[in-house]
């Protein structure tokens, strides 16, 4: 058993996960931390055991938990994390835990455009910034000013655009650190122009993908010179099942759980997809879905 430090937050042991997480699927973390707030995470990972591995959780929608749980602890930010805040005419700051929808609709309210995406990217602020989080032409390294975290080692650390590496869908953020905020920028808009275009951009999503279902949302990356879904649809894996997990018919960089699927289905079926992808166009495709966790 781990040796855990005092918390003021949460500490659950053997939390399961699958219900944290938008697939529904997986198993349980060995510990589950919902800190009260940055200072009780920050006293909390510097009394840790550094050998204990620490993964933050957000929404929980671009992951896959895998069936034999995480080992370690699961750090999961509350209500404490999910604040924005307009603090002038273009910037916001934003609560680790908060989601797209929160950040664009704050933003509208106080009259910033520019950050109308993230209403579209099914997760939190910590997650964003983590995998430089992006949607219909923009990412979060168009807009990200600086962010707040607390690594590893509790030492809280503001790290500027520059220090976050930022490339497609990945950053330099260092193992096991948790994003508690983070600043964005945009530029001054009329708040009916703003919602004109979350509106578009909601509508889109709701045309293309699977958004009623229990799916991970984009399930890997965009080759360069391709769409992801066009190289899988080409390879002839639309509709294609592994017992419950499917290949979504609407969207098919989508993977679905159309019920008792495990996380192994659903690994297990991305794995065919790319087996295939690679046989009929020669294109290996990268998972943009985390995949964390020991299999049962």
């Amino acid at each position: 058993m781990i040796d855990l430090p005092a918390v003021r937050g949460r500490l659950t042991h053997g939390a399961p996960l699958a219900p944290l997480v938008w697939f529904k699927a997986g198993g349980a973390a060995e510990w589950l931390f919902e800190p009260a707030d940055v200072d009780d995470l920050a006293d909390f990972l510097r009394g840790l055991d550094p050998s204990v591995p620490v993964m933050a959780l957000g929404l929980g929608s671009n992951l896959i938990v895998r069936d034999g749980g995480v080992p370690g602890v699961v750090v999961r930010l509350g209500k404490a994390f999910a604040k924005v805040e307009a603090v002038d005419a273009t910037t916001l700051r934003c609560g680790g835990g908060a989601s797209g929808i929160l950040v664009s609709s704050t933003a509208r309210d106080a009259g910033i455009g520019g950050v109308e995406f993230l209403r579209s990217i099914p997760g939190t602020v910590g997650g964003f910034v983590r995998m430089n989080g992006g949607a219909y032409g923009r990412e979060v390294k168009d807009v990200l000013t600086e962010a707040e975290v607390v690594l590893r080692s509790g030492e809280r650390r503001i790290l500027s655009l520059g220090d976050l590496g930022y490339t497609y869908r990945h950053s330099a953020l260092p193992e096991g650190a948790v994003v508690v905020a983070a600043t964005f920028r945009g530029h001054p808009a009329e708040p009916a122009a703003v919602q004109a275009e979350m509106d578009r951009i909601a509508a889109a999503r709701e045309a293309s993908q699977p958004l009623r279902s229990k799916t991970g949302g984009s399930t890997f990356k965009n080759p360069d010179g391709h769409k992801a879904w066009a190289l899988v649809d080409a390879a002839g894996c639309r509709g294609l099942r592994r017992g419950d997990a499917q290949v979504s018919e609407k969207h098919t960089n989508f993977l679905l759980n159309l019920g008792t699927a495990t996380s192994a289905d659903i690994e297990a079926l991305g794995e065919e997809v790319r087996n295939r992808v690679k046989a009929y166009s020669g294109v290996t495709l990268e998972w943009e879905i985390q995949r964390v966790g020991v299999r049962a």
